[in-house]
């Protein structure tokens, strides 16, 4: 039987992102909310148009998936749905909330191919179509009758708007050109602000303890992120993401940038406590109060900015912002030719210091590192900006190709040397797609061109402890090319986080914990920082707090790969089998998930399932992956495969092997005399 249109949701999307509108809708229908989600592989025929107008007719929600599929696509039947559904809005009140744009990877809103009325709408960012239960819980009270909705909502909006203040400013992915609150989206807006955890902002940082918990779920699972929000530093700032303004929406990573070689520049003076890079852009394209922005990274100021870049010209605006009132403590607005955005970074930085009256103990101030060529630049920062989006090895092959191509530009840029080490590094260790010979050869190569071009360039020296650590496997050398890093560029979080790997493979648990302390000081939303505490935490035996870091980084980037599996092992360990099944399901890595769900069913006693599982994991994985299959032989006490398998992994030189000291699941294997000497030769296999 048909839902009633009070209650139903329409889920529409292209065929591409099927995987990730499947994810939203049983998220939502396990939430108890009915979708209407079309999975026929070929649309179209009378009947079948005729329906789906009608449920767009009947439906209390659509839901419109967007993405760089969409954007691709210049037709579609999805496109004849949003049409659809934008000549239903004509008829309906203002104030009532129909059109949810779902962005589910990092296409941009002003370039995004979709009806304009969609732009007039605040978009929820759902990574890979992964739902937390806010976004159910939203839904949910979208679809109460009006009536319900305006007796809780509109009364605390009143009260608001009757005592503005300046921290009440808005930061929007497009710009002060559009205002928070749209006729269309301003119930929904209010709903989502005073009704629910809220999914923006800081309501994304925060953890429901309301929510639904896994089948015996401790107490620590529901603690909220409040409780490890960093308390703000005195003298402590946020370089939040330029907006780009320019006509070439493809312009992002110019904006990007910009602002992260700001941030570079800042964390260099020692006095100034600079949130790191991840945490900062984690709002990017979020809606977001700046004293929520403060509150979340524990700063005290703000820098906002916007760019329009048009040919060899530049319009750069900044403004540093007191995060307490709201107010501006400096702004300028600098227009220049692009040969200068190295000084227009010098000033800006400049600027912040001496507004903020930050002692440079005897320091000078940072310079921006130059290039001749800005064509070498632009080419460097679309490299960087990739980094962060990266998913294959055709990603990161095609990232090497640009980092290439600025060397040969300007072979002296010391940060583009950088870069490619680190590039080739998480080619050959990540996805095995090139040699340990081309990785070892051309990364040290990369980094020694880094350390000649800038001597004091800390990155160079991450990288370089990043080649030693994940192709060499010369962990005591890497360890002292990441404290140099460190003693160079005290602010560097990240240098920070490989310190604790480093520290996770000795087995020093204790000393990766302080290590990652700091990182999460300087990256709180960086989701890598949680889950290596976690690590060290699982390691150390103290179950609570490493779940506990999981879930917040399954908070933070709920579809990142490996996280649910290392959550759902933590659970098989403590016994939840049922609670690991779900995590391991919800894994996005196809590796991780398969060699997962066999853990899960042989905990199960699903005997049949996990052995045809088994069987496709050996077969697909067993050349690059050997570990995993190793840690489900020593579950199952099988320690003779197990040894086979944990060889094959070493001949791999399988990544995983470097967290292998103190895993759970190899426990009955260390008072195996072969187990020492499987130690010993991992020791020499450098």
């Amino acid at each position: 039987m048909a839902s009633s249109p009070r209650q139903a949701v329409f889920l529409s999307y292209a065929s591409e992102d099927s995987v990730a509108a499947l994810r939203i809708c049983e998220a939502l229908r396990a939430g108890g909310v009915e979708v209407w989600f079309d999975q026929s592989e070929l649309r179209g025929g009378e009947a079948w148009d005729r329906q789906i107008r009608k449920q767009i007719h009947d439906c209390a929600l659509f839901i419109a998936v967007v993405s760089r599929h969409s954007n691709a696509r210049r037709e579609g039947y999805f496109r004849r749905e949003w049409r659809l559904a934008v000549e239903r809005m004509q008829d309906m009140a203002d104030d009532a909330p129909f059109l949810l744009p779902v962005a589910v990877d990092e296409t941009p809103e002003a370039s995004a191919r979709v009806p304009d009325q969609f732009r007039e709408l605040q978009w929820i960012r759902l990574p890979a179509g992964a739902a937390p239960v806010a976004l159910v819980d939203r839904v949910r009270r979208l679809l109460l009758p009006v009536e319900a909705v305006t007796a809780a909502a509109v009364a605390p909006a009143r009260i608001a708007a009757l005592a503005p203040t300046a921290s009440s400013r808005v930061r929007n992915s497009n710009g002060g050109g559009r205002a928070m609150w749209r006729s269309r989206s301003a119930l929904l807006l209010m709903v989502a602000a005073t009704m629910t955890t809220g999914y923006f902002a800081l309501e994304q940082v925060k953890r429901s303890a309301h929510g639904p918990k896994a089948d015996g779920a401790s107490a620590s699972e529901s603690q909220t992120a409040a409780s490890t929000q960093p308390a703000p530093v005195g003298k402590s700032i946020a370089v939040l993401p330029f907006v780009n303004m320019s006509s070439d929406k493809d312009q992002d990573y110019f904006s990007d940038g910009l602002s992260e070689e700001l941030i570079n520049l800042l964390a260099k003076v020692p006095e100034l406590h600079v949130s790191a890079r991840t945490s900062s852009f984690y709002f990017k394209g979020k809606q977001t109060l700046i004293a929520d922005v403060a509150k979340a990274l524990g700063v005290t100021n703000v820098l906002e900015g916007s760019v329009r870049k048009s040919g060899n010209t530049l319009r750069i605006t900044a403004q540093l912002v007191r995060a307490d009132n709201g107010y501006p403590i400096w702004s300028e607005t600098y227009d220049r030719p692009l040969d200068d955005i190295f000084k227009i970074q010098d000033d800006i930085a400049g600027a912040v210091v001496n507004s903020l009256k930050v002692s440079l103990l005897g320091q000078k101030l940072p310079r921006a590192t130059r290039t001749a060529s800005t064509e070498a630049y632009s080419l460097y920062l679309q490299a960087e900006s990739m980094n962060y989006f990266g998913t294959s090895a055709q990603d990161f092959a095609h990232n090497r190709a640009l980092l290439q191509q600025s060397l040969k530009l300007d072979s002296s840029f010391a940060p583009a040397w950088a870069s490619l080490a680190r590039n080739l590094a998480v080619e050959y260790s990540l996805f095995q797609s090139i040699s340990l010979a081309q990785a070892h050869t051309q990364g040290h190569a990369a980094v020694d061109h880094a350390i000649k071009a800038d001597p004091g360039l800390a990155g160079a020296y991450l990288e370089l402890g990043r080649v030693l650590y994940q192709v060499d496997w010369n962990w005591d050398a890497a360890a002292t090319a990441i404290q140099k890093a460190i003693l160079l560029e005290t602010g560097n979080a990240e240098s920070y986080r490989m310190a604790a790997y480093i520290e996770i493979t000795h087995g020093r648990f204790d000393s990766a914990l302080e290590s990652l302390d700091r990182a999460v000081s300087l990256d709180p939303l960086q989701a890598w920082n949680h889950i290596a505490k976690g690590y060290a935490a699982y390691r150390m035996g103290d179950l609570d707090n490493a779940e506990r870091y999981y879930r917040r980084a399954l908070e933070l980037d709920p579809a990142s790969a490996k996280f649910h599996y290392v959550l759902g092992t933590l659970l098989l360990v403590r016994g939840r089998a049922p609670a690991a099944l779900g995590e391991m399901q919800r894994e996005t890595d196809s590796a991780f998930r398969q060699c997962g769900l066999v853990l899960a069913w042989d905990a199960l006693g699903h005997k049949s399932q996990a052995e045809q599982a088994l069987a496709v994991a050996e077969r697909t994985l067993g050349t690059k992956k050997a570990y995993l299959i190793a840690l489900v032989y020593a579950a199952r006490k099988d320690p003779n495969r197990a040894f086979l398998w944990l060889e094959r992994a070493l001949q791999q030189r399988d990544g995983e092997l470097l967290f292998i000291k103190g895993e759970p699941l190899l426990e009955n294997l260390v008072s195996d005399p072969r187990y020492q000497i499987f130690m010993q030769k991992m020791q020499h296999s450098r």
